[in-house]
């Protein structure tokens, strides 16, 4: 049946301005945007007719880069984002561990502390949560996911102990005396942490896929990312695929270590939907997070003599590895948040290319995941290499204040470089990296648009962009970075019905309103997936 949309404003984000009195969709495809009139007579008598009373249809929003199957888990965590002190901490562990009946045969996850925001300001160690239990295993994930804090019986569980040296690209934090103080940083030090303690994990994995689904859903999103994979996580995505429940399209990006074996396990999944999950290409993490002072930089943080965080692999590795995708000539994602960490990307791409005495290939489309501190200078040259820059923007409101505290005026001002991608023309877009910070496109938009921190400071006004750009960032160029645009991305005729309608118009709404705009339904293909 045919369903003609009227009655309100539709953005097709065609161009600005492109604003049609109708819409039909049939069969989960757009397959009319126009005048009314005509899309009545095409419509005819059996055709369903939804009057949008002055709300706003435009395309469903993209998400370019978050971790699916870890919001999966989170719904099951111990929520600590709200925390301001160390004694809130433990009650709230506390209180969950009252709450679910924990005793020493299960683990605690916890996630959401941020130090910069607690009373103490700084992390809490192993000694506060050996007073919640010292029994029952608990790790507390930094709001990052970066680092986090371990309990004794989760250090003993996972075989850490003070004589363990630290891993490349990750460290254990020490007391002077050299014994452990909890504290963990960075993904080879967390791994040895956690994949001990994951098998103890209880909870229905298809249940707490239904709660993230939903979480994605109500903020309009209808394509979401699993962007650090590695065989287990794309087997527990295919399985929640084969049961047929998945409303939304999940796009996989699997860690290098294990792209060839997960691709060759995994075959009919490699750049292709089946049951909504697809693989679209690897992942390498390349360094921290400017907010726990981990990530990368070219020059010293405010404050320091010399330390400027640290790389996550040798420059070796990233070459091998990025090598490999352009030969194969599949997409490669890096996480980088610090400039030294971007610069040992973008020149790992210009070595692979010089090594294939070929042309750029502006098809292989890598990503730079995060992007934070990346130059102009950097920028110009990512613009050549066709590197689409994926912008976490929701930086300048979390951690806006902290960046300028530990990066400088300057350069803290200059994080989120969007302004210097727009110039530059390239097809910049929006993440919230969930679970690190929710998956909310609109506050997105609202940040590129204003740039206001928490506590409610300018930052880098600059690089601020109009709301139709913004919007051009969690739409149409998201659907580019999956090479999904000739579906996904604009209302065309042809492409998917993939479609939100909103409570308010946001190119007309004050600029500073942008992240009070609600979704109201959101449609997958026709279907209507989430309704307020």
């Amino acid at each position: 049946m045919k369903k003609l949309y009227y009655g309100g404003t539709i953005l097709t984000m065609v161009h600005k301005g492109d604003c049609p009195e109708a819409l039909i969709e049939e069969e989960g495809k757009i397959c009319y945007v126009g005048s009314y009139e005509k899309a009545k007579k095409i419509c005819g008598e059996q055709g369903q007719e939804i009057d949008l009373k002055g709300k706003t249809l435009m395309p469903a929003f993209i998400d370019p880069h978050s971790h699916f199957s870890q919001v999966a888990q989170s719904v099951q965590m111990c929520d600590l984002s709200e925390t301001e002190s160390f004694s809130q901490i433990a009650e709230s562990l506390t209180e969950y561990i009252e709450k679910n009946h924990m005793d020493a045969t299960g683990v605690v996850f916890a996630s959401g502390y941020d130090h910069n925001f607690l009373e103490e300001e700084v992390h809490p160690d192993k000694k506060l949560l050996d007073e919640v239990s010292d029994q029952i295993p608990i790790y507390i994930s930094h709001a990052s996911g970066h680092m986090g804090v371990a309990n004794s019986a989760m250090l003993q569980l996972s075989g850490v102990t003070d004589d363990t040296e630290d891993p490349k690209g990750g460290r254990f934090g020490r007391y002077e005396d050299g014994s452990l103080n909890g504290y963990v940083e960075e993904t080879p030090a967390l791994m040895k942490i956690l994949m001990p303690a994951m098998a103890r994990m209880k909870g229905d994995l298809m249940v707490q896929m239904e709660a993230a689904e939903k979480l994605y859903l109500k903020n309009g999103i209808t394509t979401v990312q699993e962007g650090a994979a590695m065989g287990q996580a794309m087997q527990m995505l295919a399985s929640y695929g084969a049961t047929g429940r998945l409303k939304l399209d999940v796009v996989v990006y699997i860690l290098a270590d294990d792209y060839e074996k997960t691709v060759a396990q995994f075959s009919e999944y490699n750049g292709i939907y089946k049951n909504r999950v697809k693989i679209g290409g690897a992942k390498v993490i390349l360094d921290g997070s400017p907010q726990g002072k981990s990530a990368w930089l070219s020059m010293p943080y405010e404050g320091e003599e010399s330390y400027c965080g640290y790389p996550t692999h040798e420059d070796s590795y990233v070459e091998e590895v990025v090598s490999n995708a352009v030969k194969g000539g599949y997409q490669i994602l890096a996480h980088c948040n610090g400039d030294a960490a971007s610069e040992q990307f973008i020149r790992s791409i210009e070595k692979a290319y010089e090594k294939q005495e070929g042309a750029i290939d502006a098809d292989l489309r890598p990503v730079m995941i995060h992007c934070q501190t990346a130059r102009k200078d950097q920028m110009e040259r990512m613009a050549n290499l066709h590197i689409i820059p994926s912008i976490f923007v929701g930086h300048t409101y979390y951690w806006g204040d902290i960046h300028l505290k530990n990066l400088g005026p300057i350069r803290g001002a200059a994080i989120s470089p969007v302004r210097t991608a727009l110039d530059l023309h390239m097809p910049y877009n929006f993440h919230q990296d969930a679970p690190v910070t929710k998956p909310n496109m609109l506050h997105s938009v609202w940040c590129a648009v204003n740039r206001r921190t928490r506590r409610g400071q300018s930052i880098g006004q600059e690089q601020c962009i109009d709301v139709y750009d913004a919007l051009k960032a969690i739409t149409i160029h998201g659907a580019y970075e999956y090479h999904e645009e000739k579906q996904k991305g604009t209302l065309e005729a042809g492409k998917l019905a993939d479609m939100v309608i909103l409570d308010r118009n946001p190119m007309e709404v004050p600029k500073q309103q942008m992240k009070d705009i609600t979704v109201l339904t959101t449609i997958k293909e026709g279907k209507v997936v989430y309704q307020v």
